[in-house]
């Protein structure tokens, strides 16, 4: 009955602990601010638009052009990037090839995980569809290390092949951000002392903290904690419950008995 009492109270208290754990892996889609979804992009890194994740932002523009949007992302994300180009329904000369490309907050290439990152839309194809799935941002990492860390990212949209005789046509694209928290099995002993995020060395003239002057886009920093600590609680309540179960099973029903054998 004892060992049976022990084993209830540590089920009891995995599933007390194990839940807010669990919550933390759900993914994050709704867009923060609730502001309108923007309908133009940038063409150039320093005039990038900006979005929030969960966002469906639309452009038009003409084939050939690059289009760029720029986005934040925090420690234990992973982001995935989906980009819709619509092609004009006049014939075309010849099929065309799009791409997507992904870039962190000093503007080094992203691979992604996973996701076609360049399709070919044939001659008579009304659309081209694209996705990226990065890895999963870290809250820190060697300096020589190509790794995601948090702060501003930039989506670029481009057609790569393409008839001479199609350059200019209209275009309109669809691009969307959708980010999964990782949670603590991506956490990390360390954190960067500012988020990759543009202009953040720019001092104000009207105060001595740093402003990001390029960018108003940062992303939320998540702090010290992380489910990591809970699963620990819980390796560390299992094993004391453990040795007191064993202890339990082994010491016997008591002392010997002192009568003399034979007596």
């Amino acid at each position: 009955m004892r060992i049976a009492r022990v084993l209830t109270v540590a089920a009891l208290l995995l599933g007390a602990a194990a839940s807010p754990a669990l919550a933390d892996s759900s993914p994050s889609a709704s867009p923060s601010g609730g502001s309108a979804a923007p309908t133009s992009a940038g063409t150039s890194f320093r005039t990038a638009t900006e979005i929030q994740q969960g966002q469906q932002a639309t452009a038009s523009a003409s084939t050939g052009d690059y289009l760029y949007w720029q986005f934040p992302a925090e420690e234990r994300q992973r982001p995935t990037v989906r980009a819709t180009v619509k092609l004009p329904s006049s014939p075309r000369s010849s099929a065309q090839t799009w791409q997507l490309d992904v870039y962190d907050g000093l503007r080094r290439r992203q691979a992604c995980q996973y996701g076609a990152q360049t399709r070919t839309a044939a001659r008579d194809a009304s659309s081209v569809s694209l996705s990226c799935t990065l890895r999963t941002v870290r809250a820190w990492a060697e300096p020589w290390a190509n790794d995601p860390l948090p702060g501003t990212y930039y989506i670029r949209l481009t057609v790569v092949g393409v008839g001479t005789a199609d350059l200019g046509q209209p275009a309109n694209a669809e691009v969307r951000v959708d980010s999964k928290d990782v949670g603590g099995s991506a956490a990390v002993d360390g954190s960067l002392a500012e988020p990759l995020v543009p202009g953040i060395a720019t001092r104000s003239e009207k105060s001595d903290t740093d402003t990001a002057a390029l960018s108003k886009l940062r992303p939320d920093t998540s702090g010290w904690w992380s489910d990591r600590w809970v699963w620990t609680g819980v390796g560390g309540i299992l094993a004391a419950l453990a040795g007191i179960g064993g202890y339990a099973l082994t010491r016997g029903s008591g002392r010997p008995s002192r009568v003399p054998p034979g007596a």
